[in-house]
């Protein structure tokens, strides 16, 4: 009897509810609260979930623009290697002419091609940023594993990386460039000499954090040294970041070089540089040949923002630090 009663009461409330669904001023407000529903939003063909189109991956463009920059400056290193000595000779029937399709960046004083010229010194500050910064990371990785061997030398580096820090990069490298005197070696070692304080800063962060972690703990429990310690467990932690910083370490490199050079204390001047180049072409501006400065100084700029692009592409798929920090 009792579920006879209760019975109807449910068909009378769906109804209500159905009623007060389905009533005009419902109908109001949803028509006044719907909005389109787009189907890039919400799963598309060609977008992912979450409303994130699949072609903005960073690690897709980063794989891209690594690439691209990779090719660029093999291009540029090998074109420059592989001309021969005598592309760069002088021309005195063709001196002073303006970019054309036989000369694309003109002809300087001399009669020689630009371009040409242009190329070798590109790969002559290639190599130079090459071994500067590989000189530089080295110095960097070897004073960070130091840190990691006891409190006493991690003072010690701290010391002399704040004391490099505190001297502008450039100031030091005319001091050392002055010293060492011009020519290839010289600026190279020079540059190493003064790239490496900020790489160093960020391995010795690293190997503070990894002295702590529970298997290093471990190790030193079975009475492994500190030195077995830091080459074998630390050291393949750091290969990223040390990969890493030696390629944002480069550009800074060709830029200094091309700097030091101009001054008059890098490399020689029957060297076909970079900065030798623009020394030579300032005397010439106001005659109004502009290309003898303005086709080297871009071409130099895109080599150096190339490898800027594949050491952020590098730091984008490794997962590392911020690139500012290696600067």
């Amino acid at each position: 009897m009792k579920q006879t009663l209760e019975r109807p009461s449910r068909p009378a409330a769906q109804t209500a509810q159905h009623l007060k669904v389905n009533s005009p001023k419902s109908e109001a407000g949803n028509k006044r609260n719907w909005r389109p529903v787009h189907p890039r939003i919400h799963g598309g063909k060609g977008y992912s979930g979450g409303g994130i189109p699949r072609f903005r991956n960073p690690r897709k463009w980063a794989i891209i623009w690594g690439g691209l920059g990779v090719i660029w400056i093999a291009t540029v290193w090998l074109t420059g290697r592989l001309l021969p000595a005598e592309s760069t000779l002088t021309s005195l029937m063709d001196r002073n002419l303006a970019p054309a399709w036989a000369h694309p960046f003109g002809t300087d004083w001399l009669g020689r091609d630009m371009f040409l010229r242009t190329l070798k010194g590109l790969a002559t500050s290639i190599q130079v940023g090459l071994l500067a910064a590989c000189g530089g990371g080295l110095i960097a990785l070897l004073l960070g594993l130091a840190a990691a061997s006891g409190k006493a030398v991690d003072r010690v580096i701290s010391w002399i990386i704040d004391l490099f820090l505190s001297v502008p990069h450039l100031v030091s490298l005319v001091m050392l460039a002055f010293v060492f005197g011009g020519g290839l070696p010289e600026v190279t070692l020079a540059i190493a000499l003064t790239h490496w304080p900020n790489l160093a800063r960020i391995v010795r962060a690293e190997m503070i954090q990894l002295r702590s972690a529970e298997y290093i703990h471990i190790s030193r429990r079975l009475g492994h040294s500190r030195i077995r310690i830091a080459v074998q467990h630390m050291l393949p932690h750091l290969i990223p970041q040390l990969f890493v910083g030696v390629l944002l370490i480069f550009p800074h490199a060709i830029l200094h070089e091309a700097a030091i050079t101009f001054l008059g204390l890098g490399l020689s001047p029957q060297q076909p540089a970079i900065g030798i180049i623009l020394s030579e072409s300032m005397r010439y501006l106001s005659a109004g040949m502009w290309w003898l400065a303005f086709f080297p100084g871009l071409a130099l700029l895109l080599v150096v923002r190339a490898f800027d692009v594949l050491g952020g592409s590098l730091k984008t798929l490794t997962g590392t630090g911020s690139s500012r920090e290696v600067v």
